[in-house]
C-alpha cells in the first residue's frame, strides 16, 4: 500500500502584513480564502476531503504570534482539529522582521536554513510550543517555509523530537532547499534520526522536475504520478498545496481549475487500488525499514506536458486576468 499525504502549508501572507493588511483581514484571505462569493480556503478543502473520506495534513506556520501573539491559532486550530485533520509545524522565519522581542537575539533570515543549529532549534521549539499550547495535539511532523531548510534543519529536529521532516521538495533545489542530495531523492530516507519524506513529482521534461503540487500539476499528470507510485511500491506520494492556492494569485476569485484539480485528486485518491490517504502518525513503522524496489520516477511525455501547458494557458486568462468593473 503507498501512503498518500495531502499536505496543506497554512500561513499569513508575510506581503500583506508588509503592506499594512491587519491579521483579520490576513486570516480571512489566507486561512478561510474569503472573497465576493465565497469561502475556498481550509473550510473548502476539508469539506472535498471529507466528502470523499479523506483526511489532510495542515503544516501551519505559528510565526505570526511574534506579532500578533498565540491567539489567532486557536479557531484554525480548533476548526482542523476538529474535524479530524492533522496540524503540523510550518515555519516562515520572515515573521522575525517584525518581532518586538526576538527569541534568537534579533537576527533575521527569509529561511530557517539561514540560521544557526542553535537558533534552528529555537524557533522549532518555540512553534511547535505555540501550537500545542493552542490546542494542537503533539506535533510530529515539519516543512520549511519555502521548502528553505539545510542539514542543520533535520539535526535540529532530531534535538527537539520532531520525527518527521517534509522539507525537500526537488523544485527548490536552486531555490532555498539546501539539504543534501534534495535533488535526487524520491522516497523516505532516515537523515540525522529524522524520517525525511520529501515532495513527489514527476519528470515532465528531459532532466526536469514538476512538483505534485495542485497549482502545477494537471490532474492527468497526478493520476500518472500516483498510478506510477503504487505500481512501483513507493512507500508514499506527498502532494502539497496551499490554504489559499483555491483562490486566483490577486485573491480577489476563486480559480475554477486548480479546485477542479483538487477534486480530481480526492476522486483518484478514492478509487485508486494500493493507494491509502493518511498523516504523518498514521504512517507505518516499518515504512522505513520494509524492503522496497529502486525507486522511479514518471518518464517525461510531451503529449502529457503540452496538454498541462494548454490548460495552464486557458486558466490564467479565465481566473488571473484582472477584471475591469463595468
Amino acid at each position: 500500500m503507498t501512503a498518500l499525504l495531502i499536505t496543506i502549508d497554512t500561513e499569513l501572507s508575510a506581503l500583506f502584513h508588509e503592506q499594512g493588511v491587519g491579521i483579520d483581514d490576513n486570516i480571512r484571505s489566507s486561512i478561510w480564502g474569503e472573497v465576493r462569493d465565497g469561502a475556498y480556503g481550509i473550510f473548502w478543502q476539508m469539506n472535498e476531503l471529507e466528502r470523499h473520506g479523506l483526511k489532510g495534513v495542515f503544516f501551519l506556520d505559528p510565526m505570526p504570534a511574534l506579532v500578533h501573539g498565540v491567539e489567532f491559532l486557536k479557531p484554525i486550530i480548533a476548526t482542523i482539529a476538529g474535524r479530524g485533520h492533522e496540524v503540523q509545524l510550518h515555519i516562515h522565519s520572515e515573521w522575525l522582521r517584525w518581532a518586538s522581542a526576538s527569541p534568537i537575539g534579533g537576527r533575521q533570515g527569509r529561511n530557517i536554513g539561514d540560521f544557526s543549529l542553535e537558533d534552528q532549534a529555537t524557533l522549532l521549539s518555540l512553534g511547535r510550543q505555540w501550537l500545542e499550547d493552542a490546542g494542537a495535539p503533539a506535533i510530529t511532523a515539519f516543512r520549511a517555509g519555502n521548502f528553505g531548510a539545510n542539514d542543520d534543519t533535520l539535526r535540529a529536529l532530531e534535538q527537539v523530537g520532531i520525527a518527521w521532516d517534509s522539507s525537500v521538495n526537488p523544485a527548490y533545489h536552486r531555490h532555498g532547499c539546501r539539504i543534501s542530495d534534495a535533488r535526487n531523492q524520491i522516497g523516505p530516507t532516515l537523515r540525522s534520526g529524522v524520517c525525511e519524506l520529501p515532495v513527489s513529482g514527476i519528470v515532465d521534461r528531459p532532466g526536469g522536475f514538476r512538483p505534485a503540487q495542485i497549482c502545477a500539476m494537471s490532474a492527468r499528470e497526478m493520476g500518472t504520478g500516483l498510478r506510477h507510485a503504487v505500481s512501483e511500491g513507493h512507500p508514499a506520494f506527498v502532494v502539497v498545496t496551499h490554504s489559499f492556492e483555491m483562490l486566483s494569485r490577486d485573491r480577489m476569485r476563486p480559480n475554477r481549475a486548480v479546485m477542479r484539480r483538487f477534486t480530481a485528486l480526492c476522486r483518484q485518491a478514492t478509487e485508486m487500488v494500493g493507494l491509502g490517504v493518511c498523516g504523518f502518525r498514521d504512517l507505518p513503522p516499518n515504512l522505513l525499514t520494509e524492503h522496497r524496489p529502486p525507486q522511479t520516477r514518471v518518464r517525461p511525455s510531451r503529449l502529457r506536458t503540452t496538454d498541462r501547458m494548454v490548460q495552464q494557458l486557458w486558466a490564467s486568462w479565465r481566473y488571473e486576468r484582472r477584471l475591469i468593473p463595468a
